[in-house]
């Protein structure tokens, strides 16, 4: 039986999805290439070792997640509704969670997640001074929210919550 042949990319979409349902534990060779149906050997033509592939799964990661930003940036529509599109495509994302779970306990992934916070930041302090709040205690808010509403509901009460919260935000101008 022929074994399918894996690339880079392939390697790090894995390793992301590993990481939202098993962990960072399963961020090494051998459980990813059981998952994958391969050999080690593959993963190490691709990568030296394990914390090579490691920091290549938050180098992209964080492009990403700097991507949606960016995207962000161009999209059409008032502050409001792009603060409320922004806010449901994070609450949406479940490598985000995973990567914050991670970084309790590795500083490359601490320091790549506070990374994109402060873009984050920005992009929410931007729309709401657009919208007439310049109190940047209310963008931090905004995107601490986004940050721990999937810890304690599901993806529908969360974006719901975060609607309530920039519903009382918009209503304070």
């Amino acid at each position: 039986m022929k074994r399918q042949r894996h690339s880079r990319a392939s390697w790090i979409e894995a390793g992301l999805k590993s990481l939202v349902t098993k962990g960072p534990a399963a961020l090494a060779a051998e459980p990813l290439a059981r998952e994958l149906g391969t050999t080690k050997g593959s993963f190490y033509w691709h990568f030296k070792d394990v914390p090579e592939f490691q920091s290549a799964v938050v180098k992209h990661w964080q492009s990403r997640a700097f991507a949606k930003v960016l995207q962000a940036l161009e999209e059409d529509g008032n502050a409001e509704q792009r603060l409320r599109r922004f806010g449901k495509d994070i609450l949406a994302d479940q490598q985000d969670p995973a990567m914050r779970a991670w970084a309790r306990a590795d500083r490359q992934v601490d320091k790549a997640v506070a990374q994109v916070d402060a873009e984050r930041l920005k992009y929410v302090t931007a729309l709401l001074k657009h919208i007439g709040l310049a109190n940047d205690d209310f963008a931090r808010s905004s995107l601490g929210a986004l940050v721990g509403l999937p810890a304690i509901a599901n993806k529908s009460a969360s974006a719901k919550a975060f609607d309530t919260l920039i519903d009382m935000v918009v209503a304070l101008k």
